[in-house]
């Protein structure tokens, strides 16, 4: 009986491959031959999901997004604000291996980005979506005034620490010290309580 292949699995395969290799070589190191050796396949077996390169990194793009999405949504929505946001931000930081190698890729495909339409558009896509759901946990929580002005904030204060922990991933610590500070003046404690994310 033939072997049903899962060709969305096969595709994630492949992804998941490619945003590995991005972390360990390099960006300029992806090409079809180097992820199908990476994946134990030919490159006419990765052709077969992916005709060319830029297909390949488009969907590795979504995939890393889609990873990192995931991870925001199992985030804790009944812990106060401050500490929500926290828990947020460190989802998208790189102070594991997994996450680590994530963050390369994401600022790989971010300084692709600028010459590449379809990077850009997918991560124009990705922050847009993270904004919007940001602005809205903020507005339940009380912040209405000034919501979509903390969520770039938040955002830009999770890229700022993302890319320092990169290439100072010694500074760690102290990084993680700055993003409490930040937090504490992004979201001061309001009459001695602390407001609460809700569903």
């Amino acid at each position: 009986m033939p072997k049903t292949v899962d060709k969305e699995e096969q595709r994630r395969q492949i992804g998941a491959a490619l945003l590995q290799l991005v972390a360990d070589r390099g960006l300029d190191e992806v090409s079809v031959r180097t992820v199908a050796a990476a994946t134990g396949r030919s490159p006419g077996a990765v052709q077969k999901y992916f005709r060319t390169k830029d297909e390949m990194l488009t969907f590795a793009a979504e995939l890393a997004g889609e990873r990192i999405e995931h991870r925001m949504a199992e985030v804790n929505t009944a812990l106060p604000l401050r500490q929500a946001l926290r828990d947020l931000i460190l989802t998208t930081l790189p102070v594991d291996a997994e996450r680590r190698a994530e963050a390369t890729a994401q600022l790989s495909f971010a300084v692709h980005a600028a010459h590449h339409p379809g990077l850009a558009t997918i991560r124009q896509q990705v922050d847009r979506d993270i904004h919007q759901a940001l602005a809205a946990w903020l507005e339940r929580a009380g912040h209405e005034a000034n919501a979509a002005v903390v969520a770039d904030a938040v955002i830009a204060l999770s890229d700022g620490l993302a890319l320092r922990m990169l290439y100072a991933p010694q500074e760690q610590e102290h990084l993680l010290t700055v993003l409490g500070r930040a937090l504490d003046t992004l979201i001061p404690a309001t009459h001695g309580t602390t407001p609460r994310l809700r569903e």
